[in-house]
């Protein structure tokens, strides 16, 4: 074999190594999400699980943001799955759109370092994101992110060609869901409500989680449906006033025929 052939060989099995270990550390970073937190997961100890000199992680990543990121691919790749067995393209765009939204808010409450890791990316703007986030990694990021809301957006068009949905753009309204529901969720991660019961005197009430979640489901059928529901409503509303209305004048006339009869 000629040393050239020699040296690809060598380049590719440093490239399949580096690969290896790049998906360990992804792996020990999520286990360490998981048992702890984002917060309390630090490099130190992620290193200490995949057994390696914590500067070995800086020459695989550009820091930690960069891993956190890559760490929420892997979340998402999970998620999609779990979206992908829930969706049903036989049912109604309402139920769909139920079990999808089901399925996010339980995959959030079973892993709230999800929750936190997704919270803390939203939190920055897209500059900051790609000055501490190499390109590739947003590449990586972003069409983990594609899947699951093409996937929500695909719902929601069939919603639209029902008639059951709001004519929204239906790419804007899954990131818009997306985004909801994260933020719903929080509510359960901080497990805090606040109310006054008189002014100067707040009061601390523990969140139900089973409040939390019933009502993010609630708020993406509502937020789908949107103006239709609104629009739905007023008419309704001066269906009865004019049914009401009639039904004054016909009791008033009666009430003036009897009169004159008597």
């Amino acid at each position: 074999m000629s040393s050239a052939l020699l040296a690809i060989g060598r380049r590719r099995t440093t490239a399949e190594r580096r690969r290896d270990r790049e998906r360990d550390i992804i792996r020990a970073t999520r286990e360490l999400f998981d048992e702890r937190g984002t917060i309390d997961a630090q490099i130190d100890d992620i290193a200490k699980r995949v057994g390696i000199n914590k500067a070995l992680i800086y020459r695989h990543f550009a820091g930690k943001e960069e891993l956190f990121a890559l760490t929420l691919v892997d979340y998402l790749a999970e998620l999609d799955e779990q979206l992908q067995e829930a969706d049903n393209p036989r049912r109604a765009p309402l139920n769909r759109l139920k079990a999808l939204s089901e399925t996010f808010v339980d995959f959030c409450l079973d892993y709230p370092a999800f929750t936190d890791c997704a919270m803390s990316l939203l939190r920055r703007t897209g500059e900051e994101l790609f000055g501490e986030i190499t390109e590739p990694v947003m590449i990586k990021l972003g069409t983990a992110m594609a899947a699951a809301l093409d996937r929500i957006a695909k719902v929601l068009e069939a919603g639209q060609r029902a008639g059951v949905f709001d004519e929204v753009d239906t790419a804007y309204l899954a990131n818009h869901l997306y985004t909801q529901t994260l933020g719903s969720l929080h509510m359960a991660r901080v497990g805090l409500i606040v109310s006054g019961s008189r002014p100067g005197h707040p009061v601390v009430h523990h969140a139900d989680v089973g409040t939390v979640r019933s009502t993010a489901i609630t708020a993406t059928l509502a937020t789908a449906v949107g103006r239709k529901a609104l629009n739905q409503k007023t008419v309704n509303h001066k269906t009865a006033a004019r049914t009401s209305s009639t039904t004054s004048t016909r009791t008033t006339t009666r009430s003036a025929r009897a009169g004159e009869t008597s």
